[in-house]
């Protein structure tokens, strides 16, 4: 007897789960928590951080959490509390327990220790470096930036307690938080028991190392509620002379205790583009001015300023019949400085035209996304210096600069000065930035009451010339 059997493409096969232990999950960045030694009082685990998310990113990450069962760290290796306390051990159950212990050595007693990441020179450190990924001053990028250094790595050796004191019990720590400068925030998940993690033998023989234990933390990029931006975004164009600046309090307003008020909810100020160049609390003056001229209304009190440690300036600078372009420019007005940094703009009808980026290097990402990054020599942005005069010269914003190129042949309709050219949304280090309430207006609607004073002083004139016998 013969029997046919066809496959069935819809057939999806159920996965089964044999190990007893928890499915990995995905996650914008997961932790690794790693047995990879264990003895009656005291074990040895290795945390790895990981980023997957294109738009992630970590600088001088601070990772905490919470000792659930009276553990204290002895000793690190790729990694340092901020925080260097024993007296939490020593007067307290860890001191009673360990009498023959030399608390001296250990490094964290804290219930909640934070822990940092190394420089680099300390990579090759045999007391506290030589663990891979580690000593990166805290920065983990992105996976397309750069894959190695999406990845950061360090090793702790853990003291338990009573009725712990045996080789396989184990705890991992509970409430794991995650933050960096001026990036994303993250909200992490408490540790699920995954299966054990495979390492590379040590011998270099094609093998793997089972880790005694693993525990998976999974992260997630979120916003809490009422949390301010830490970056901004203004607009300008080649066809108004005003610039759209950041809006007013865009990453929140701090309470003021003395000095001049201003007003936290009135509309910004339109500028004229080289007050973009200068401190908001020396771009009064211009502003005023700016307003004189323009005859545009200035609010009493004056606006509050941005408060944004990073602003970013989009420019469009051309449009003819087949293209367009536009100039994106960085402001760093903090004083620490930003390696490796990366912008990401989403642009809902013109990223498909993207051509060329001429002073930065471009990529084309999915969702309508254009991502950015600084070339060798030019990745870095650099803080806020002192002017020529530092008694007369306001301080001077990091700055770096490109133009990038569109094409209309993939874009057809599109409609650059009504808004198509405007990025609706900006990302300086994973962080999303606040965006201007408005675009910068055409010649008549932003400027019609000067434009028609000046018609008729053409009209005017040239009735004269007729006039004239």
């Amino acid at each position: 007897m013969d029997t046919c059997c066809l496959p069935n493409p819809n057939y999806v096969p159920k996965e089964t789960n044999d190990t007893g232990f928890l499915p990995r999950l995905s996650g914008d960045l997961t932790i690794s928590y790693d047995v990879l030694q264990s003895y009656g009082s005291s074990y040895l685990a290795l945390v790895t951080i990981e980023n997957h998310n294109p738009l992630g990113r970590l600088d001088r990450w601070q990772l905490s959490w919470e000792w659930a069962r009276n553990e204290f760290i002895y000793s690190m290796k790729g990694a340092y509390p901020s925080v260097v306390d024993v007296s939490d051990c020593v007067f307290g159950k860890q001191g009673q327990y360990y009498q023959d212990l030399d608390f001296s050595k250990v490094l964290s007693c804290k219930r909640n220790p934070t822990i940092v990441d190394l420089t680099p020179w300390r990579y090759n450190d045999t007391d506290l470096g030589r663990i891979p990924h580690c000593c990166r001053n805290g920065t983990i990028l992105p996976p397309e930036m750069d894959p190695e250094q999406a990845v950061s790595a360090f090793q702790v050796q853990v003291y338990k307690m009573p009725p712990d004191l045996n080789r396989s019990v184990l705890f991992p720590p509970v409430n794991w938080n995650i933050s960096g400068t001026l990036n994303p925030d993250y909200q992490c998940g408490q540790a699920n028991r995954v299966s054990p993690t495979a390492f590379p033998d040590s011998s270099g023989l094609d093998s793997d190392s089972l880790a005694l234990a693993s525990w998976q933390v999974v992260c997630n990029i979120s916003r809490p509620k009422g949390a301010s931006p830490k970056c901004c975004v203004s607009f300008s164009a080649f066809y108004n002379d005003s610039v759209v600046p950041c809006k007013t309090c865009a990453c929140g307003c701090p309470a003021r205790t003395s000095g001049p008020t201003c007003n936290a909810t009135a509309a910004t100020l339109l500028l004229p583009p080289e007050a973009l160049l200068v401190p908001f609390d020396n771009r009064t003056a211009k502003a005023l001015a700016w307003a004189e001229i323009k005859h545009y209304n200035v609010p009493s009190p004056l606006p509050c300023g941005d408060y944004c440690g990073v602003s970013i300036n989009w420019h469009v600078l051309t449009n003819y019949n087949k293209g367009w372009s536009a100039r994106v420019t960085l402001f760093n007005w903090r004083e620490d400085q930003f390696a490796d940094w990366f912008l990401a703009v989403r642009m809902d009808k013109a990223s498909a035209g993207y051509e060329q980026m001429y002073s930065f290097n471009g990529t084309a990402m999915g969702d309508n996304t254009i991502f950015m990054q600084g070339r060798p020599g030019l990745n870095y942005l650099n803080g806020e210096v002192n002017g020529n005069n530092p008694d007369s010269d306001p301080r001077v914003p990091g700055k770096q600069q490109s133009v990038i190129s569109f094409t209309k042949t993939k874009t057809p309709g599109i409609d650059i000065i009504a808004g198509d050219g405007y990025p609706s949304k900006v990302y300086f280090n994973g962080e999303e930035c606040s965006m201007p309430d408005m675009i910068p207006a055409n010649w008549a609607p932003r400027s019609g009451g000067i434009g028609l004073v000046t018609l008729l002083l053409l009209v005017l004139a040239v009735a004269l010339v007729i006039s004239e016998p």
